[in-house]
């Protein structure tokens, strides 16, 4: 019988973090189930800390998005074994709202420059997948949490960018890329991006350096193609 603490176990043991789960509406936009019936129970899989890191850095990367091809294979194994559905942020375009989606399963909150914060992972975590279930599963009721942004006076995310292209109005995408470009970028480039590592919350899940590495740099190669 499928439950949500054996389908977070099977996550689990993949090396994913269960980042929640939530009964689809109508206005979730979630599509149906491969065999066409409607979503009634919606699982999201992401990492936060360095399990799924270590886990995917033992298998030698191949492709041109190995990190999404290896996303694909383990939560596709996943979902073969429970009789769900795998959806994937990187499907489309039009591409899925998994930041709707997100903030649907858990407490999570829009920080001020524009990245999802967890109020124990801080910026540090990101959202691999979703399962998508046909049974309406058995849920837990929300957890209140508060948005640590609201108590943060100082909010040194917006102020230490190096060429300020995190701002309240939005992201400067052309002044990020030209600063990561450049030899002064290196720090970035190579630890990830100091607007973020500034943020106080969830330091303890920090990108170990290979990882932020490997991110920035699908970051900058997404940019030059697009």
């Amino acid at each position: 019988m499928l439950s949500l603490k054996g389908i977070e176990a099977a996550l689990g043991s993949r090396g994913f973090t269960p980042r929640g789960a939530f009964h689809p509406g109508a206005a979730d936009a979630v599509p149906a189930l491969s065999d066409g019936r409607p979503a009634a129970t919606l699982v999201l899989a992401g990492q936060a800390g360095p399990e799924m890191w270590r886990r995917f850095s033992s298998v030698p990367p191949d492709g041109r998005d190995p990190l999404d091809d290896w996303s694909r294979r383990e939560l596709g194994a996943i979902a073969r074994k429970t009789g769900a559905s795998a959806l994937f942020p990187s499907d489309g375009p039009p591409y899925l709202p998994f930041p709707r989606w997100a903030q649907r399963a858990e407490a999570v909150f829009v920080s001020p420059i524009g990245v999802l914060i967890h109020p124990d992972y801080g910026l540090w975590h990101s959202y691999r997948g979703a399962l998508t279930f046909a049974e309406r599963l058995d849920l837990p009721a929300p957890e209140p949490r508060s948005n640590p942004c609201e108590t943060c006076a100082a909010k040194p995310c917006l102020t230490s960018c190096p060429v300020d292209a995190l701002k309240h109005e939005g992201y400067d995408v052309p002044a990020c890329i030209g600063h990561l470009e450049r030899p002064e970028g290196s720090d970035c480039l190579g630890l990830g991006c100091r607007a973020r590592r500034a943020c106080p919350i969830g330091r303890g899940y920090t990108y170990e350096p290979a990882q932020a590495e490997f991110h920035m740099a699908a970051f900058l190669r997404s940019c030059r193609a697009g």
